[in-house]
C-alpha cells in the first residue's frame, strides 16, 4: 500500500460516487510477499473483480480452471490440462449459436505475454503497482468517464462486448482505457455488473492523469447539470431567459 494509490483511489470513489471500490489487478511472475493465494473456486473469473474489492490475493491458472476463456484472455502459463479441451468446448457452443465466429477469436484481445499470476485487490491497499483498474460504474458516472479518459487518451474509449474480460488486456496491451458492456456470463456471475452498469479498465501507467481529469469533469458535469435543470425549470414556467440570466441564477 501507498499514500498515493490510496488518494487515487479516494478521488476515484468519491467523483464518480463508486458503489464497489477501484480494483487493481496486477499480472507477475511470482506471488508478491505476504498476498495470500484466493481460497475456493469461482465459476468464472470475472467474480475474482467482484472478491477483489473486499481483499488481496493471488490467483494462477489453477484457481481459473472452470473458465477456459479466462484463463485465454489472461494469458495465464502452467494451465490445466483440461485447458484446450474446455476451450474448444466452449468455443463450440459459442459458434454454434453464432454467437462468435471462427474469425473472430483471433481478434479477442489477450495479454501480451504469458503470466504466471493475477494479483486482485481494492487499489487502496494495493501491494504492487497495478497493471489495471476496474471500475465498475453506471451511465452517469460512464459520462463523466468516457469525457475523462478522452481528453486523456485522446480518443474516445471503445465499447467492448463479450468476452468482459477481454478489457483487461485491450487496456493493457495497448496502453489506453477501455471500456465494457461485459457480457452474458460476466452479468450472471457479477452482483456489481447491473443492467445499469458498464465495466471500465484502465491502464496503471496513467492513473494519475485520469483522476485528475476525473475529479475536472466530474465537477464541471455537476455544476452544468444545475445550470440545465434550472433553465429547463425557468423555460417551463414560462421565461426566455438568455445564457447569461441563466448563469446568474446559477451563481
Amino acid at each position: 500500500m501507498t499514500p498515493e494509490r490510496q488518494q487515487q483511489a479516494e478521488k476515484l470513489a468519491a467523483a464518480l460516487e463508486l458503489s464497489l471500490p477501484p480494483v487493481a489487478v496486477a499480472f507477475t511472475e511470482t506471488v508478491p510477499d505476504g498476498v495470500p493465494e484466493f481460497e475456493g473456486m469461482v465459476p468464472a473469473g470475472c467474480v475474482f473483480w467482484q472478491e477483489a474489492a473486499k481483499r488481496t490475493f493471488t490467483t494462477s491458472a489453477g484457481h481459473h480452471a472452470l473458465c477456459s476463456i479466462g484463463i485465454h484472455t489472461m494469458n495465464l502459463s502452467r494451465a490445466p490440462a483440461s485447458q484446450p479441451e474446455e476451450l474448444q468446448a466452449a468455443l463450440e457452443a459459442m459458434t454454434g449459436l453464432d454467437y462468435v465466429r471462427e474469425d473472430e477469436v483471433a481478434t479477442i484481445p489477450v495479454v501480451g505475454q504469458a503470466v504466471s499470476h493475477a494479483v486482485y485487490g481494492p487499489l487502496g491497499d494495493f501491494p504492487v503497482e497495478p497493471d489495471v483498474v476496474l471500475l465498475f460504474a453506471d451511465a452517469r458516472r460512464g459520462l463523466v468517464l468516457s469525457e475523462a479518459l478522452a481528453r486523456v487518451d485522446g480518443g474516445v474509449p471503445p465499447a467492448m462486448g463479450r468476452p468482459a474480460c477481454a478489457a483487461l488486456p485491450q487496456a493493457f496491451n495497448q496502453g489506453l482505457a477501455a471500456m465494457s458492456l461485459g457480457c452474458c456470463g460476466a452479468r450472471a456471475y457479477l452482483d456489481a455488473l447491473g443492467d445499469d452498469t458498464a465495466l471500465w479498465a484502465l491502464p496503471g501507467r496513467r492513473l494519475d492523469r485520469y483522476c485528475e481529469q476525473i475529479e475536472t469533469f466530474s465537477n464541471a458535469n455537476r455544476t452544468l447539470a444545475t445550470f440545465h435543470e434550472r433553465r429547463r425549470a425557468d423555460v417551463e414556467s414560462g421565461m426566455r431567459p438568455t445564457v447569461r440570466d441563466s448563469l446568474q441564477r446559477l451563481a
